[in-house]
């Protein structure tokens, strides 16, 4: 049965999900450590123990790593539940609905602590909430994903399909840096602590209403020739990772989200402590960051069809490997060869802007890509478990960075002593140009040749 295409209208109702999802876990990703691991500038209170613990990892730390691992395991499982689902409205659409309200509630519950001091029972309530956020979180994300292989026909649709979400996940995230600004409007109201946590539930808020448009928006039997799979979690598994290019990707795909994690959750501690600048301009960095990188996806886009996706992606890598070492070096260092800490904090938005267009638009569709190439190869079309793989891979990279980083906080995260939080920078950069290395081994062409005989065969069942 022919199916339509998406028109542009439809792609930004597709794409405003991600918003929604990429502003719920920036709140997550940015803030939780921060929020409960906080430096003495911060002035929030102390709600789990300090410390470490288990051979110099913090509670938040294992917290973290925890339910970003159980996050990555239920990935595989519910993207094939997702692929197996035969539901009038689709194989996506209904995990999405299922997924979106209790991973805003509990996203939200995460920073609400029960006892009002430093409490076991504080550590308790967050582990319950953030593993039960991370489970319906992947029942709504994984099967988004996918989407970007059956709602793309071809591959310049995926890349515009993934353009699309990369500036909606930028919007979101970059929104979710901007808590401060809201929170400083509530402290001339209330305390700090209460402020931050009520500037939180807003956002939470925010995030589900933009995470339900496109599960009640789209049709998606009209546009998607996906049809169900009959294969188990680990034959689906198994075969998926038996592709060499897409093991290629996501080993890479590991170590760069093991870095990136390190630098995105450094970031408040980067500017508030290592350049003595206020919370505010932590939120702006990103945002930033955002707006430059917006300015360069059309040229991304262009040059990716051109030239071809791998080219772009080595770039992206080198690029990310500068603006990490560089963070490692700011504040007094810099300062003393003329380069105000206000300028260092920007110029950090400024070296990030274009690897985060490269990175935030290309990884998708070369998982896209690959799903279909693969599809057509093996008559078995998993592209919510090739999705599930990326991102179960991917939250271990996710679970290592947050792991690692509150332990190097041990090492100095205050002004003036603050060795632990450059150290991070340089871990992350070290990390980055190592993922950069894995990923040259990525064979494109072989790739591409699979979807031309795919656009071949695809025509001529249309005929």
């Amino acid at each position: 049965m022919k199916v339509e295409s998406l028109s542009r209208g439809k792609k930004i109702v597709y794409s405003l999900g991600q918003f929604g999802w990429s502003l719920l876990m920036g709140l997550i990703s940015t803030w939780l450590v921060w929020y409960f691991n906080p430096p003495e500038v911060s002035g929030l209170a102390i709600r789990i123990p300090q410390g470490a613990l288990l051979g110099g990892l913090t509670i938040i730390g294992i917290i973290s790593a925890a339910g970003r691992l159980l996050d990555a395991v239920t990935d595989p499982w519910i993207a094939t539940l997702s692929d197996r689902l035969n539901h009038p409205k689709g194989r996506r659409i209904p995990f999405m609905r299922w997924g979106a309200i209790p991973a805003a509630i509990l996203g939200w519950l995460a920073f609400v602590s029960p006892v009002a001091g430093e409490s076991l029972w504080n550590v308790a309530f967050l582990t319950l909430a953030l593993m039960g956020f991370y489970v319906a979180f992947t029942m709504y994300v994984t099967p988004y994903f996918a989407l970007v292989s059956e709602f793309g026909h071809t591959p310049d649709e995926k890349l515009d399909l993934s353009t699309y979400i990369s500036l909606t996940w930028f919007l979101g995230f970059a929104v979710s840096t901007l808590v401060p600004s809201v929170w400083g409007i509530f402290e001339q109201f209330m305390d700090k602590n209460t402020a931050v946590q009520l500037s939180l539930s807003l956002f939470a808020g925010a995030a589900l209403i933009f995470m339900l448009i496109p599960a009640y928006a789209l049709d998606e039997k009209r546009y998607s020739h996906g049809q169900p799979s009959n294969e188990s979690v680990w034959q689906s598994l198994k075969a998926t990772f038996a592709n060499k290019n897409f093991r290629i990707f996501v080993v890479s795909d590991l170590v760069y989200w093991f870095s990136l994690t390190i630098f995105q959750t450094g970031i408040i501690y980067f500017v508030t402590v290592s350049l003595v600048q206020p919370e505010q301009t932590a939120g702006l960095i990103l945002p930033l960051s955002g707006i430059l990188s917006f300015l360069c996806y059309p040229l991304v886009n262009l040059l990716a069809k051109r030239t071809g996706k791998k080219r772009l992606m080595v770039l992206g890598f080198f690029l990310f490997t500068i603006a990490f070492i560089y963070t490692g070096f700011v504040g007094p260092i810099l300062e003393g060869i003329g380069i105000p800490l206000a300028l260092q904090a920007y110029l950090i938005a400024l070296l990030t802007g274009i690897p985060l267009a490269i990175f935030g638009i290309l990884p998708n569709a070369i998982v896209a890509d690959v799903a279909e190439s693969d599809g057509i190869a093996t008559g078995q079309f998993r592209e919510g478990m090739f999705f599930g793989a990326r991102t179960f891979v991917q939250k271990l990279g996710q679970s290592l960075g947050l792991l690692i980083f509150s332990s190097f906080l041990l090492f100095g995260r205050d002004v003036g002593d603050d060795l632990g939080i450059r150290l991070a920078a340089l871990a992350a950069a070290v990390l980055m140009l190592g993922s950069g290395f894995l990923f040259f081994k990525y064979r494109e062409k072989e790739v591409l040749a699979g979807l031309s005989k795919t656009t071949v065969q695809t025509k001529g069942a249309q005929q």
